[in-house]
């Protein structure tokens, strides 16, 4: 309640001094009748380990974390992970600290499920070319597997990374065709959705992770940078006739999501549009 000891969360991640995360929980807290106080935490920026402000935010009495780019993967070990189906991802981006010991959850992956529903409604995923083999690409493309994907391409500029995601999917799906091209225009060639899992585009690193022309003839389009929510990869995909899934509803979703995790209860998802829109 407003008046008791303020609800203590962060992000922990690099690049993140644009992020929304805090306007979305404080918000958020608010709704519930709670006060909350959301931390951007930037390990360079405090000049230490990921582990150690991990450590720290422990220590210090957080109620929980969200973690993103470039330690969703990393901060596995740190935890434990109930769920089987965030385990085999091997990627989490919110964490509670239990009374048992830091809790792992991924809500990229229900995220994700809700946004594209929400979005693209009843548009078949089809073949998808997945660029990014990190923390979220692990986590969508999972859910795409709840989303009917009919196979998945998965290419990242560490090839040994898209290999061991295309391994791990290949596991949970086994009759799905999965390959790990090396290049962009294999894994683009013929595909219905084009996901862009990469921070290529954000806020401090400009850019398209994919050229245009690669993502002429597809029909969906999908990218996780959400700051700014209009990039210049879903520009061109807008420009070429695609349906577009905003990488802002993703961070809507894994908000939402991530709240119930952090609190022990929902919330109204046109309240907190309403909220947020304020």
């Amino acid at each position: 309640m407003i008046g008791q000891q303020p609800v203590q969360l962060g992000l922990i991640g690099d690049n993140i001094a644009e992020s929304l995360a805090p306007r979305l929980h404080e918000r958020a807290g608010a709704l519930l009748n709670l006060e909350v106080c959301y931390h951007r935490l930037v390990p360079s920026n405090l000049d230490l380990s990921f582990e150690a402000v991990f450590d720290q935010a422990k220590t210090r009495g957080y109620r929980g974390l969200n973690i993103t780019y470039p330690y969703k993967e990393r901060v596995v070990s740190l935890l434990k992970i109930a769920d089987p189906r965030v385990a085999r991802l091997g990627a989490v981006n919110t964490v509670i600290f239990g009374p048992h010991g830091p809790e792992g959850y991924n809500t990229d992956w229900s995220g994700f499920i809700a946004g594209y529903r929400n979005t693209l409604r009843d548009q078949p995923a089809g073949n998808v070319a997945v660029i990014g083999a990190g923390g979220v690409g692990r986590a969508i493309a999972f859910a795409l597997l709840d989303l009917g994907v009919s196979g998945l391409r998965i290419v990242d500029r560490d090839p040994s990374k898209a290999q061991d995601l295309a391994a791990r999917v290949r596991l949970a799906a086994p009759g799905l065709a999965v390959s790990a091209p090396s290049d962009l225009a294999t894994a683009c060639a013929g595909v219905q959705g084009v996901v862009n899992c990469t921070p290529v585009g954000m806020v401090g690193l400009p850019g398209t992770p994919v050229p245009r022309h690669m993502i002429a003839g597809a029909i969906w389009a999908f990218d996780a940078v959400y700051t700014p929510p209009d990039t210049q990869f879903l520009q061109d995909a807008a420009a070429e006739g695609l349906h577009i899934y905003s990488g802002a509803d993703l961070f809507f979703y894994q908000g939402l999501h991530a709240i119930s995790h952090f609190h022990g209860r929902d919330i109204d998802e046109a309240l907190l549009r309403d909220a947020l829109a304020t």
